[in-house]
């Protein structure tokens, strides 16, 4: 998941907050992951003000889970092959994960991943880009020291208003 809408200014990028439509789309992704009954093991979160505020408002969507989350500077500025050396090193007993960072990270690991065999209508939303507060959700059958290229069927594609 892309972190949703922030503001353009605050005293550092870190610091950016969300806006009011940012913190509206967050939670709607996080009503969309509950709808579907995705609720994640683990939430990867950036240590990004806008990041941690995307995690808090999807969270909203699942009061009583017992999510465990890590959040984590390197995020932050995450090379697509530090996010992945991330996940490779993730423990078997994690099913379902939520990453919330940053493009062009976010965008490409959603590349990456993708085998091409997957839901159309995700496919087709992806391929029209990686919006503020857009969430992928992948099937992945492979361990997670497994991950790697073409491993995961994209099954579900959500887009904020951006």
């Amino acid at each position: 998941m892309r972190h949703a809408k922030a503001e353009p200014f605050a005293p550092s990028d870190h610091a950016r907050p969300l806006t009011e439509r940012g913190i509206r789309d967050a939670r709607a992704a996080g009503v969309h992951l509950h709808d579907r009954g995705l609720v994640p093991d683990l939430a990867l979160v950036s240590s990004a003000t806008r990041a941690l505020g995307t995690w808090s408002a999807v969270a909203e969507a699942f009061p009583d889970a017992d999510v465990d989350v890590e959040v984590q500077d390197a995020l932050f500025s995450a090379s697509f092959e530090t996010l992945l050396e991330t996940l490779n090193a993730l423990p078997e007993e994690e099913h379902t994960v939520l990453f919330v960072g940053h493009n062009p990270t976010a965008a490409f690991l959603c590349h990456f991943l993708d085998d091409g065999e997957g839901d159309t209508d995700a496919v087709s939303g992806l391929l029209q880009g990686f919006p503020p507060a857009a969430l992928a959700v992948f099937e992945v059958v492979v361990p997670w020291a497994g991950l790697e290229a073409e491993t995961g069927r994209l099954v579900d594609y959500h887009a904020g208003n951006g």
